[in-house]
């Protein structure tokens, strides 16, 4: 397991979103991206998590009181499956994406296809 702290990792998600084009993340609508300690229980080996309605398929009548959707990353599996701080950043990265393009109406076989498995 990588040694990095809960600030560290913040920085590593941070340095993700940074690499979303702004266009994207303007386009982004009622989400908001949490770091999670741990994943839910049962999913240990879960990196990321997009709990929402994805803009694909979101009809006329929403946006009228609902909550936002929410991306979650988790950290102590990440540091778990990595081997050090670099690929944790490569991790996240390509998790942070995995989940954004979800919000977006992309699946994983798409994701899967386009190499962001």
């Amino acid at each position: 397991m990588v040694a990095m702290s809960p600030e560290e990792f913040e920085h590593a998600v941070d340095d993700a979103l940074e690499l979303v084009p702004d266009e994207l993340l303007d386009l982004m609508d009622n989400v908001v991206i949490l770091i999670e300690d741990d994943s839910p229980e049962g999913e240990p080996e879960l990196l990321g998590l997009y709990d929402g309605v994805s803009l694909t398929d979101r009809g006329a009548d929403w946006g009228f009181g609902e909550l936002p959707d929410r991306i979650f990353i988790y950290r102590n599996p990440t540091l778990s499956m990595c081997e050090d701080a670099d690929e944790v950043r490569d991790e996240v990265a390509v998790t942070v994406v995995h989940e954004i393009a979800h919000h977006f109406g992309i699946d994983d076989d798409r994701l899967h296809a386009l190499g962001w498995g």
